[in-house]
């Protein structure tokens, strides 16, 4: 019985752990033309901002999201990934929508920091900034 109840917190941890897609990955699939969902859960100041965003990315703050799922409706079978700075506020936002019952949820690892550092194309007012120029501004989430 004790194994049973290790086995049941462990799959609950498991569950509970977002998927992760690195940088090239999405922009393979996007460039492939999948149906994926770009998510960007920064606040609208960040999302213009000098790190840009992905072209096909939906802005919905991560303090927003759980009162804007209905903007999300029809998308829970299908794939979501979610973006951000680093990564922090991602998996916080993929924690919202798996219990929301979406069922493909993905988290980019690294988020803006690392499509930038990989020289992916990003628009918005600062998406030419550089990846020394991040660093050198240090690392928020």
């Amino acid at each position: 019985m004790r194994l049973g109840r290790s086995l049941l917190r462990l799959i609950e941890r498991l569950r509970g752990s977002p998927a992760w897609i690195e940088a090239s990955e999405l922009k393979r699939r996007l460039d492939h033309g999948e149906a994926v969902t770009v998510v960007d859960v920064r606040g609208h100041d960040e999302f213009v901002g000098p790190l840009g965003h992905i072209a096909t990315a939906r802005n919905i703050p991560v303090a927003e999201l759980e009162s804007r799922l209905a903007e999300l409706a029809g998308l829970e079978r299908g794939p979501v990934m979610l973006v951000c700075r680093t990564d922090k506020r991602s998996a916080m936002a993929a924690r919202t929508l798996r219990a929301a019952g979406f069922t493909q949820v993905n988290v980019l690892r690294r988020g803006m920091e690392q499509w930038n550092e990989t020289g992916l194309p990003a628009e918005g007012a600062g998406a030419e900034t550089t990846a020394r120029a991040n660093t050198a501004r240090g690392t928020i989430l």
